[in-house]
């Protein structure tokens, strides 16, 4: 019986090394492909996911600082909205938004503080507290000179927050300070900086000069004016009132009104409606004046006026003789120890006080000093 054994042909050798061939080329141009496919290319990525949050931490200490003011001192903040009366042609009165800023509450009976010239020229403002809530403004009274206003609105205790008061006669320059308010019209910000220095001088509205004012590098923009200007503490110590800056923008120097002024014009205004101005009762030589007559020292006094502070202090003003020879009065030279060079420093030191007040004026009289005790009254 013959026996027969199967052997593969060179056919079907070759028909399976094609197909070999076949397959691992189509493995190479499906990874190929794989590899070009554009989410590679793009940078999509279709299994993309979150990242895990990492934990963060406790705050750093100045960030519990901030926060902490932040949180004691916005509810102070408000928010005015200057507004004009205008009439349309249907004979109706239309309130026009001239322009908003800032401001902080003074008390819980509804008094206001800001800038004067936030509300200068309008007929009427708006005032929008830190929850949104608006009143219209019943009463407006203003100190141009220091660029002061408050505005009296008729709003529940339970919603008037009153800021802290501070003190600015011991600040140091390198204080932190905190600038809050509505910039440009935005909601409750705040910005920190330093006290950059003290004791500079602005104008105000009214070409007044502003002593003591406080310079700060907290950003203060427009919409920034008439809101506090805080301690690390929280306590106010002034109000944004100014910027230097030739664009118009923040440029890094801002200015604030020191809160002790602040501090002294605001009981006036809501107790009388206007500042009541303390004056010594004189008339004083202009200074090139008194230097044409020989005065080398101190404020000449041209004039003590019947029945005022001066007259009753027994000062002395300038006079001329039967014969026509002028004899000098009294010249000031110093308030309370404090040097006194020119009639505007006068001024501005006795408005520093209250009617009432009594201060101490160093005189100097044929050559010699001498110290007078004054009692100021209200200016006239």
């Amino acid at each position: 019986m013959a026996t027969f054994h199967d052997r593969q042909t060179p056919q079907n050798s070759y028909f399976g090394c094609t197909v070999l061939m076949f397959l691992l080329l189509a493995a190479v141009c499906g990874l190929f492909a794989w590899w070009v496919w554009p989410w590679r290319t793009s940078g999509l990525d279709p299994n993309a996911q979150p990242r895990p949050v990492e934990p963060r931490g406790d705050y750093a200490a100045l960030e519990k600082t901030n926060i902490e003011i932040y949180e004691h001192a916005s509810p102070s903040l408000v928010q005015i909205t200057n507004l004009s009366v205008q009439t349309t042609l249907f004979g109706m009165d239309q309130q026009i938004p001239e322009g908003v800023g800032s401001g902080f509450v003074w008390d819980t009976d509804g008094h206001i503080v800001t800038n004067y010239h936030v509300v200068r020229g309008g007929n009427a403002a708006r005032v929008t507290l830190s929850d949104h809530s608006t009143y219209d403004a019943r009463q407006i009274w203003a100190y141009p000179d220091q660029d002061i206003a408050v505005v009296w609105i008729s709003a529940p205790k339970r919603k008037l927050v009153p800021v802290q008061v501070g003190s600015s006669h011991d600040l140091k320059v390198g204080q932190i300070t905190y600038a809050l308010g509505d910039p440009f019209g935005l909601d409750q910000t705040m910005t920190t900086g330093i006290v950059s220095a003290l004791g500079r001088e602005i104008n105000s509205v009214n070409n007044q000069v502003i002593h003591g004012a406080i310079q700060t590098s907290a950003p203060i923009n427009p919409g920034n004016s008439g809101g506090p200007l805080l301690d690390s503490a929280g306590r106010l110590i002034g109000m944004n009132t100014a910027i230097l800056s030739p664009s118009g923008s923040f440029a890094g120097i801002g200015f604030a009104i020191p809160v002790d002024e602040i501090n002294r014009v605001v009981p006036q205004l809501i107790s009388h409606g206007k500042v009541v101005r303390p004056r010594l009762g004189v008339q004083l030589a202009q200074d090139q004046v008194a230097q044409q007559l020989g005065v080398e020292r101190g404020i000449l006094i041209l004039k003590v006026l019947p029945n005022g502070p001066a007259a009753e202090a027994n000062l002395q003003g300038t006079r001329r003789d039967a014969s026509g020879q002028i004899h000098l009065g009294d010249g000031i030279v110093a308030v309370n120890n404090k040097p006194i060079n020119s009639a505007k420093e006068l001024t501005a030191a006795i408005e520093q006080y209250k009617v009432g007040d009594t201060v101490t004026l160093t005189i100097v009289r044929d050559g010699e000093r001498q110290d007078v005790q004054v009692t100021l009254q209200a200016v006239d």
